[in-house]
This record gives structure tokens, C-alpha cells and sequence, in this order.
């Protein structure tokens, strides 16, 4: 997906600016073939399939003292006005309650250095401590995944964006429910406010730099 030019620019960003990995929602209601959507009948192969790249990503990331940052989407009473849950019909949704398995981490375990950051909706920006937390680690660029591409990781994608931070979105650390809103997704993405690359890519310019 990447011209020349940005090519040339995600070489520079992940060289000489300070970057910090965002894992967004990897949580068990959203991936888990026991969670919310899951039990919806929704198909949850492709956020499955990414995991083992993720980990691998998380891994490469500390690897080189980057940042790792992870959104935590949790819901309960005090957040579910009536705008939100006039997505859901006007019902509670059971999606990632506060104090639930659901909202728990799925296969990725935050170490000690790492980052969690909760959210109550689809932005990672929206409400949160997230822009003060990479303004304080002085961080330029951010390098994008989790779940679900089409929802939360293109609302904070674009935020970002919008709040003057580079933004790479890690193609295959990402996922949907389909491969055509996924790839509707990075469509867009590319052509307005992100350098969509593999994780490959990432870290072989990492390991070319160390």
C-alpha cells in the first residue's frame, strides 16, 4: 500500500522518532471464541489469526524500549447514556462490563513499564489520559493494532492523526469481523491519515537500526 514517499517517511519515523506501540480492545469479549461476539455469531478467525504477529510485535517493541500502550474498553452504568445505547436498540450491552471476564485481557499480559489505558468508547483519545501519556513520554509517532479495525483502531487511528501524532497502522496486527471492512479500513487509512505497513516491515527497519 506504501508510494515511495512513504515508504521513505516510515523508515524516518521508526529511526529517528519516538514511537510507542498502541494495542487497542484485545480483550476476551471482542476475540475469545467464549466472548460477546463470538456468542453473537460473529467471526472472530481473523482477530484470532493476528494474535501470534501481535505478540510478536509487543515483544519487538520492548525489545527496543518503545512504549506499549494498552486500551482497555470497559462499560457500566455511569457511561451508558442514551446516545450510546441507542446503538444497542436502547438495551445494555454486555460487551466488556466493568468487573467481567469480558473485559479482561485476551492472551496479551501487560508487564511491568507497560501502559493501560480504559476507554468508554470507540476513540482511544476520547475522554482518556492517552494524549497526556504519550505528550509526557514525548512521543511523535504511534504504530497502531488490535481490534476492531474498522471501529476502535480507525477512531483512534484518525485521532491521532488529527492531534498531530505520525500514524502507522500495523496491517496484519489488526482485525475485523470481515476482511472487507478490515481492508475498507486500511483503504482509507492510507489515503487520509495513516502509512499502512505489515509488521515485517516494522521490524526489519527495527532490526536494521539496532
Amino acid at each position: 500500500m506504501m508510494n515511495a514517499y512513504q515508504e521513505n517517511l516510515l523508515q524516518t519515523l521508526l529511526t529517528k522518532s519516538n514511537c510507542a506501540l498502541i494495542v487497542v480492545d484485545v480483550q476476551n469479549d471482542y476475540i475469545h471464541p467464549q466472548g460477546v461476539f463470538a456468542k453473537k455469531g460473529l467471526d472472530n478467525s481473523a482477530m484470532l489469526a493476528m494474535m501470534p504477529g501481535l505478540l510478536h510485535l509487543i515483544d519487538s517493541a520492548r525489545a527496543r524500549n518503545a512504549p506499549v500502550i494498552f486500551i482497555q474498553t470497559t462499560h457500566q452504568p455511569e457511561t451508558d447514556s442514551a446516545v450510546w445505547l441507542s446503538h444497542s436498540g436502547g438495551v445494555v450491552n454486555p460487551c466488556c462490563r466493568r468487573g467481567a471476564w469480558g473485559a479482561e485481557f485476551y492472551e496479551v499480559e501487560p508487564q511491568d513499564g507497560d501502559i493501560i489505558v480504559n476507554k468508554h468508547r470507540y476513540s482511544a483519545f476520547l475522554n482518556t489520559r492517552l494524549d497526556t501519556v504519550l505528550r509526557t513520554l514525548k512521543v511523535e509517532t504511534v504504530l497502531i493494532t488490535g481490534v476492531a479495525t474498522n471501529f476502535c483502531v480507525e477512531g483512534t487511528a484518525r485521532d491521532a492523526y488529527c492531534l498531530e501524532y505520525y500514524v502507522v497502522l500495523v496491517e496484519d496486527c489488526c482485525a475485523a469481523n470481515t476482511i472487507a471492512a478490515h481492508e475498507a479500513s486500511l483503504k482509507s487509512a492510507a489515503e487520509c491519515f495513516a502509512i499502512v505497513a505489515p509488521r515485517e516491515r516494522i521490524e526489519g527497519i527495527w532490526m536494521s537500526t539496532k
